[in-house]
């Protein structure tokens, strides 16, 4: 059974959380490349290859996907700044989401060659995660054919909402982004996007605490999501590493 290394980031800065990422994913990319070289010269002293897990509640940002359309961000300039928004292109699949407080974000990054090697699977694994959270408030998550992430089925009162949005990246099977759970994120601010590209009336946004009609807390959410984690992926967190200040 793997080891994945859980560290809770808190409100993190969007930027200063891209690089955290981005250096443990390089590092791990590195490493890989080091065994690879040793494993070619009968040299099996090898690196070690460690998983991380970082959970993360960011301040209020939009991010757009190298597939995604600047035509679905529909503020300027000025009006990002004047209403504290952030906004950043990056190297996720996808198109635009919204992040920012009330809302889990969580950020794999595995070394898929200790677990599968299927990005499809992958992206399943991460939505079953939710799927399971939501029976665990008694509300059925599902998948929606043809689009990623995880939704509610629309009802005589409501559309079919989206819940968690999903985008990823992986270089060499290692895995970075991950997924954005809204727990009691501010609806409104997807007001100012085309949430992942999806202009359809038939479909909307929704949170936890939306549907449930009370607020709900990232604390008492994250043991869930955590507890999904190690099972969906067969693996166990260490709680051990610091979070660094960032």
């Amino acid at each position: 059974m793997s080891t994945v290394y859980y560290q809770w980031l808190a409100d993190a800065d969007y930027q200063a959380t891209w690089d955290y990422q981005t250096e443990l994913h390089q590092d791990k990319v590195a490493r890989k490349r080091a065994n690879r070289e040793r494993e070619k010269t009968g040299d099996w002293q090898l690196e070690s290859l460690n998983h991380h897990l970082l959970f993360v509640e960011h301040k209020a940002v939009y991010t757009l996907g190298k597939s995604g359309s600047m035509d679905h961000l529909l503020l300027n300039e000025k009006e990002l700044t004047e209403g504290g928004f952030q906004f950043y292109k990056i190297n996720r699949g996808g198109d635009i989401t919204y992040h920012g407080p009330g809302q889990l974000v969580v950020y794999p990054i595995l070394d898929l060659d200790d677990f599968f090697h299927d990005v499809h699977r992958y992206v399943r694994s991460l939505e079953e995660i939710i799927i399971r959270t939501l029976a665990d408030f008694d509300l059925v998550g599902i998948r929606e054919k043809g689009y990623t992430g995880v939704w509610l089925a629309a009802n005589g009162m409501r559309p079919l909402r989206k819940i968690c949005a999903i985008g990823v990246h992986l270089s060499r099977w290692v895995s970075m982004h991950g997924l954005a759970f809204n727990v009691q994120t501010n609806l409104g601010h997807f007001g100012n996007i085309i949430p992942c590209g999806i202009q359809e009336d038939s479909r909307d946004v929704t949170s936890l605490s939306e549907e449930l009609g009370r607020p709900i807390p990232l604390e008492g959410v994250i043991p869930h999501v955590q507890r999904h984690f190690e099972q969906v992926f067969s693996c166990e967190l260490d709680y051990s590493t610091l979070a660094p200040t960032i």
